[in-house]
């Protein structure tokens, strides 16, 4: 059966293994006759199936015993409105603008009325870097700080975390969870969407420190209170239970490689492969300060979109596809998630050599 190298920024490629467990499971999980589609939410075999795959990510990430993980839907971007709905008790926040996905949440913020100071930004260079803050910068006044620490569509991560005074760090990191070490004492909430590095798009994983859970005025709507789902176990109404069942096949396959800082090793020796050989040659271009360069969505670029168009093409009929970039940036964007071998690096950087060759 044909696989391709799929470098989407999401939903993205997953596990072999996972996928053919799933196959596996597909008729029947288990001795239940059924597939996890098809079960009750209320059943006692995907309550263990649900309360598994959330013991094993507290495993993976070593979740303090005062954090929260829920399990949610209406992806990542319910958060932006759900952040400042439940934190915003003082009605002031403080973000760092570094794409498309911040801006969202900033206006999410301000729509519900919220004070927002958008401490710093690097719209001046279409988000091609992380703007460093002091911190003088941060109001010890605010509800919460709000980050992505990694950005798709453009290819910048945080390396070094704001000093943020105390005030709670709020983190969106659907792109970048599960694929290094994080501590998250250092955070009041981790959110992420699952379709890039955990699972099938249609769960949203938010892991929240308890004493934020709570906090929701009498109006906030009952399915966008936080507490709402901690009181449920994730289960005030039906789950994305079969997005939930792979993620939870992806936490044991990554438990089984050696967990975090195996996959952290993995993921850089794949990104350094890439971007070393960026380094050598003036053919590609990456508009990305060095500094902040992203281990799992790498952007590069032709002197031409022309040559960009060829090069996208080429690159699919050699089964590497998904390579185009965002439509607000153009040019290529490799997105090299837990679950890309190192074998579809190496491919990349091969076709890249062969098209550099014939083009220059």
């Amino acid at each position: 059966m044909k696989r391709v190298y799929n470098f989407s920024a999401g939903p993205s490629t997953l596990p072999e293994s996972v996928l053919k467990q799933a196959q596996e499971d597909m008729i029947s999980y288990k001795d239940a006759g059924m597939n996890v589609m098809e079960m009750s939410h209320r059943s006692p075999v995907y309550g263990e199936i649900i309360d598994t795959a959330k013991q094993d990510l507290i495993d993976l990430m070593e979740i303090p015993d005062n954090y929260e993980v829920l399990f949610l839907q209406g992806g990542a971007s319910t958060q932006f409105a759900m952040i400042p709905m439940n934190l915003g008790v003082k009605g002031k926040a403080q973000y760092i603008n570094t794409g498309a996905w911040t801006k969202k949440a900033i206006a999410e913020a301000k729509k519900l009325g919220m004070e927002v100071d958008v401490v710093a930004t690097s719209e001046d260079t279409t988000f091609s870097y992380i703007p460093k803050i002091t911190s003088e910068q941060v109001d010890v006044d605010s509800d919460y700080f709000y980050i992505a620490s990694n950005n798709t569509i453009y290819g910048t991560s945080f390396v070094n975390l704001p000093d943020t005074k105390g005030v709670t760090l709020i983190a969106d990191m659907s792109s970048d969870i599960l694929s290094k070490v994080v501590n998250v004492s250092d955070y009041g909430i981790i959110f992420a969407g699952a379709q890039k590095n955990m699972g099938p798009a249609g769960v949203t994983v938010v892991i929240i420190r308890k004493d934020l859970i709570g906090n929701a005025g009498v109006t906030v709507p009952t399915m966008l209170n936080y507490e709402t789902h901690s009181k449920a176990g994730s289960m005030f109404n039906t789950p994305p239970t079969y997005s939930i069942y792979v993620a939870g096949l992806v936490f044991k396959w990554l438990k089984e490689i050696g967990g975090l800082p195996a996959i952290q090793k993995i993921n850089e020796d794949k990104a350094a492969l890439l971007y070393d050989y960026m380094d050598t040659t003036e053919f590609y271009k990456t508009p990305v300060a060095k500094e902040d360069r992203s281990l799992m969505n790498i952007t590069f670029l032709c002197s031409t979109s022309e040559l960009d168009a060829a090069f996208i093409k080429g690159a699919a009929k050699k089964d590497m596809v998904n390579l185009k970039g965002h439509r607000s940036l153009g040019g290529m964007r490799a997105s090299i998630y837990n679950a890309m071998p190192i074998e579809g690096v190496q491919a990349l950087i091969d076709y890249m050599k062969e098209f550099e060759a014939a083009n220059k």
